[in-house]
């Protein structure tokens, strides 16, 4: 009998399809199309081997009648008949190429073009002979990327499913959490049951899944979430619990409990190894020994179980650490001193000041991002479309921005209980100039100044290009400034200590984008910032009415970032965020 495909494996095939035909040059609709049906299979919490042979494909986001022929083919032949045809016509070195950083299928289709390169070691032959150089869009830079990338083995790494020990962005990661929690809660069995590890702690991405439970019937509950349909693979099974694979390939834990110990074992599996190692270092000091299995008293050698994470930290004198806190950064000496930040809450923010709509590469119009931010109980939404240049055929015109302004007003003067700001987001041409004018710009609420373009730029050209934007005085904030996908693309080369001196030197913002790819500023560059008397704004970059929840992203990165209501401009009235302008 046929082994069954995964959910990865079958994500990985169309994701070669997708690439296939970018380098056969087929129109840009058909590639999405593939790339969108990789990532609702990737995605998808049951086999999609197993809906294929029920005929039920189509029933996933994305699939169409096309594309669930093609899976079904692939599910009983191993193979998909469009994507032979093109392997047989495209060199086939020119795939892998394609997965080096920063190449991808359109600028590996020009090289092929213009230098005949169709394999790694040609490639790398011609960056190591500077030929790279002479062909359009790239340059020394390039050269020197591509030979770092092949020297750290990016012509090796496993595909669409990841090599082994390959990490997963935290909000897919999270949505199969939550899953499997539901469907733990659910059992009679189920007494109390959490998240643990880096999800818990809102880290940007897992490399799996850690759930703590505590059950009256522990093989009962083991049995379940063994049935559960997001688990492929049971890989281990016992009273204590279980691990096993999802059909996203992501490994997941299930440690049990007696309810009374459930402190302690939260507490452990919650991590990070580093604030353990630390915990565990300062009880002994105190004459103590912290486990999983509760807190030992070496003078009387009795062992404390602990229901409650609070009372673990209560024992060692120290008053409770937020998980987001947990990564051995001082929160320990804090807690001791009574001295830890009222970190901020979702709770706090009263606006959003970054997001899009239909006039650039958004979804929904003004007014349904408008009802949307006002159904999540905000006082104020900037509409920030994409500017002139954007560099992804959906900018918008100085005379479409004069036509936006006045949709915004609109919009504005309709919704009595809600703000609408008229904005942009603006990108940063490579000489630090905006690429509106300044007239035009004054007549804005909001502007926000990105990098959209030429990201190949030195660290001392990318530094001068961004601190000359923040000396703007009509720029308010600048955008996901480091440009990095989390990933998927690093950042460009930027010296973000002077980013940040001068943002705190001319009164510009940092924005922390809560976009999940994106979450950037970092946590560790966010907290730098507002030490260096930076005011952060949290944004959602939302681009649907449904992506400004996404704003939960970069509250965490805030969190971690230690920073209270009080650093964050978006959690005071539109008329106190006011007052902090440089303008």
């Amino acid at each position: 009998m046929a082994r069954t495909l995964k959910n990865a494996e079958i994500a990985a095939a169309f994701e070669e399809l997708a690439t296939l035909y970018e380098l056969d040059g087929a129109v840009v609709y058909r590639v999405l199309a593939y790339r969108n049906a990789a990532k609702s299979i990737r995605e998808s919490g049951v086999s999609v081997a197993d809906m294929a042979a029920q005929g039920r494909a189509e029933e996933l986001a994305g699939i169409g009648r096309t594309i669930a022929e093609k899976i079904q083919a692939l599910v009983e032949t191993g193979g998909i008949p469009a994507a032979e045809k093109l392997k047989a016509k495209i060199p086939p070195g020119l795939v892998e190429i394609t997965r080096i950083p920063g190449l991808g299928p359109k600028r590996t289709r020009r090289l092929h073009k213009e230098l005949g390169i169709e394999s790694l070691d040609e490639l790398r032959k011609a960056a190591e002979e500077g030929r790279m150089r002479a062909v359009p869009g790239f340059g020394t830079k390039a050269e020197e990327n591509v030979l770092a990338a092949l020297a750290a083995g990016a012509d090796t790494h496993g595909g669409a499913g990841g090599p082994p020990g390959s990490r997963t962005l935290l909000s897919h990661a999270l949505a199969l959490g939550l899953e499997l929690l539901e469907g733990l809660r659910e059992h009679e069995a189920a007494l109390r049951v959490e998240l643990a590890g880096s999800a818990r702690r809102w880290e940007e991405t897992c490399k799996d899944l850690d759930i703590v439970a505590a059950a009256s019937d522990p093989r009962a509950l083991v049995k379940a979430f063994t049935r559960l349909p997001a688990i492929d693979e049971v890989t281990t099974s016992g009273e204590a619990g279980a691990k096993a694979i999802t059909h996203q390939g992501l490994p997941v834990d299930l440690r049990i409990v007696p309810e009374h110990c459930f402190g302690n074992l939260l507490q452990h599996f919650t991590g990070s190894a580093r604030h353990n190692e630390a915990l565990r270092t300062e009880a002994v000091k105190r004459g103590l020994h912290v486990s999983e299995y509760g807190v030992t008293d070496d003078s009387t050698g009795q062992t404390h179980a602990c229901s409650s994470e609070e009372e673990v930290y209560d024992l060692l004198g120290m008053a409770y650490v937020p998980p987001e806190l947990r990564e051995n950064r001082g929160e320990l000496a804090a807690a001791r001193e009574g001295a830890l930040p009222a970190l901020v809450r979702i709770e706090d923010v009263r606006g959003d000041l970054h997001c899009h709509t239909t006039a650039s590469d958004g979804r929904q119009s003004i007014r349904q991002m408008a009802e949307a931010a006002r159904g999540r109980g905000y006082e104020y939404l900037a509409i920030t479309d994409h500017s002139a240049t954007h560099g992804f055929g959906n900018h918008v015109s100085p005379d479409d921005l004069r036509r936006q302004i006045e949709r915004v007003a609109e919009v504005d003067g309709e919704l009595g209980d809600l703000r609408v700001l008229a904005g942009s987001e603006v990108n940063v041409l490579p000489d630090g100039s905006l690429d509106y004018e300044d007239e035009l710009l004054a007549e804005l609420d909001w502007v926000v100044a990105s990098v959209h373009t030429s990201f190949g730029m030195s660290e001392s050209g990318m530094t001068e290009r961004m601190t000359t934007a923040m000396e703007h005085p009509l720029v308010d904030v600048i955008g996901h400034p480091t440009g990095r996908l989390i990933g998927r693309r690093e950042g460009y080369e930027l010296d973000v200590d002077r980013l940040i001196e001068v943002a705190a030197q001319t009164g510009t913002f940092l924005e922390i984008n809560a976009n999940p790819n994106r979450r950037d500023l970092s946590d560790v560059y966010a907290r730098a910032a507002v030490a260096a008397g930076v005011t952060i704004v949290i944004d959602s970059d939302a681009h649907g009415t449904e992506t400004l929840a996404n704003m939960r992203y970069g509250i965490a990165t805030a969190r971690r970032a230690w920073l209270t209501p009080a650093n964050v401009a978006n959690t005071r009235s539109w008329a106190q965020l006011c007052k902090l302008r440089k303008r």
